[in-house]
């Protein structure tokens, strides 16, 4: 079973879409068991700004007013058919569906000093919520039928009210579920050694490891928030976390048997 995180603007690239897609269809035909967890980003920026609504970010989570969230729920649920359907044996689903998806509003609970420092002005992220728990059961008849999960980040929370989730925090939450790896489709080949060698990708590399990396340097710039949904995987449970390139035609059979990619491990 694999966890495949797919977003950004790869997919409003017809035929970026179209050869991930291809990359997944070969991964199920190899007796892999893959779900695809999707954002939809430049789909949801397009719609709320055609609703003439303004998209605001912190920390990288979007502020979502009850107004823009039904436009998100609503571009995020036509993503997710569309990604299904061509795909092809697959069922487009969110958090919605049989409770997949629970979570709780991100400024539910006590905040700790770094939380509040991070958030900075903004108290209130509307309805935006993080991860607390995946039904498994939905998945497994689905794949045990050769059916292909599409999951769209948006979840519900106690009551069954929806609340917009970062599709990262998903992928992470599912992998740690199914206790199946979690690859992230980026625009890297992995982490690099030496970041001006391309060559110099490291296949595995401990968590530990990473947050040095991370600390002193070595893991910088654009790279850094990619290492950290690998780790903040790991946290919640999933066995292995892959950064990956996306772009690369054959790229996830090629990380299926540890060929391309770094993997981060616990």
């Amino acid at each position: 079973m694999w966890v495949i995180k797919y977003g950004g603007n790869a997919m409003t690239d017809a035929t970026e879409r179209a050869r991930v897609l291809a990359d997944v269809r070969s991964l199920r035909a190899a007796d892999g068991r893959p779900v695809l967890v999707h954002g939809g980003g430049p789909y949801i920026e397009a719609a709320l700004a055609a609703a003439g609504i303004t998209s605001r970010f912190v920390r990288g989570l979007r502020v979502t007013t009850p107004e823009a969230l039904g436009i998100v729920e609503q571009a995020l649920t036509l993503l997710g058919k569309r990604l299904a359907a061509e795909l092809g044996d697959a069922i487009g689903l969110t958090g919605r569906d049989a409770n997949l998806l629970v979570a709780e509003r991100f400024d539910a609970g006590p905040k700790g000093a770094d939380e509040v420092a991070d958030l900075g002005e903004v108290a209130d992220l509307g309805e935006v919520g993080r991860m607390l728990r995946v039904r498994r059961e939905p998945l497994e008849a689905l794949l045990a039928h050769g059916l292909t999960p599409v999951v769209g980040c948006l979840a519900v929370d106690e009551a069954g009210a929806p609340l917009n989730v970062n599709a990262d925090d998903v992928a992470g939450a599912l992998a740690a579920a199914l206790a199946a790896p979690c690859v992230f489709l980026t625009n890297v080949a992995g982490v690099l050694d030496d970041p001006s060698d391309p060559e110099s990708r490291i296949a595995q590399l401990a968590a530990a490891d990473a947050h040095a990396r991370i600390a002193d340097g070595r893991i910088a710039g654009g790279m850094i928030p990619k290492v950290e949904a690998a780790l903040a995987a790991l946290a919640r449970g999933a066995p292995s976390a892959i950064i990956a390139d996306g772009r690369a035609p054959g790229e996830l059979p090629r990380v299926q048997v540890g060929q391309a990619g770094t993997r981060l491990v616990p």
